[in-house]
């Protein structure tokens, strides 16, 4: 199923499960800590990363036998549907998607590959072959900082597409009903 903008949006509509609701504001807890309160290297940091990719991977078969909107058939950012949406935002136009968007949806695997790769990295420095190599943690904490550089890119236009497609999509992650305003 194909995600198709609505040419009139009802005034609420129930999008996101507490499973997606959950897993989101979990993994923005794993980041937060991780980046601004616990010590890199020590046990407490490494067992909320292996939690964050565990999220991850757990959004991942989500996406595949979860609700409507979870899934990744309903909303996969081809590129087609990525065209249009970028077409659509050059016209002046703001579709309202149940769902995500093309580019909401193409953030969100960015986000969620960037904290596998920061997890593979993570744990590769635990082991014999990679523990002190500098490469590896240069490349955690490149990785690491574009987490950051995403994350909040995508709060940004969290808030800039709300307010362009009249939706209070910050709201609806915490309640799981997009209004429309």
């Amino acid at each position: 199923m194909k995600p198709v903008p609505l040419p009139h949006p009802p005034a609420a509509t129930k999008v996101w499960d507490p499973f997606v609701r959950i897993f989101h504001w979990s993994l923005v807890i794993c980041v937060v800590l991780n980046q601004f309160v616990l010590e890199p290297g020590k046990t407490a940091h490494e067992w909320v990363g292996y939690t964050a990719s565990a999220l991850v991977l757990a959004r991942l078969v989500w996406g595949f036998v979860g609700s409507r909107h979870a899934r990744f058939s309903d909303f996969f950012p081809t590129p087609r549907r990525l065209a249009k949406h970028l077409g659509a935002l050059r016209n002046g136009e703001h579709p309202v998607y149940v769902g995500h968007n093309p580019l909401g949806a193409l953030m969100m695997l960015a986000l969620m590959a960037i904290v596998l790769a920061l997890g593979v990295t993570g744990w590769m420095q635990t082991t014999d072959t990679f523990f002190g190599e500098e490469w590896l943690m240069e490349l955690h904490e490149v990785l690491a900082n574009g987490l950051l550089l995403a994350a909040g890119l995508h709060a940004a236009a969290a808030i800039v597409m709300g307010r362009l497609e009249r939706v209070r999509l910050v709201r609806a992650m915490v309640t799981g009903t997009k209004q429309h305003f």
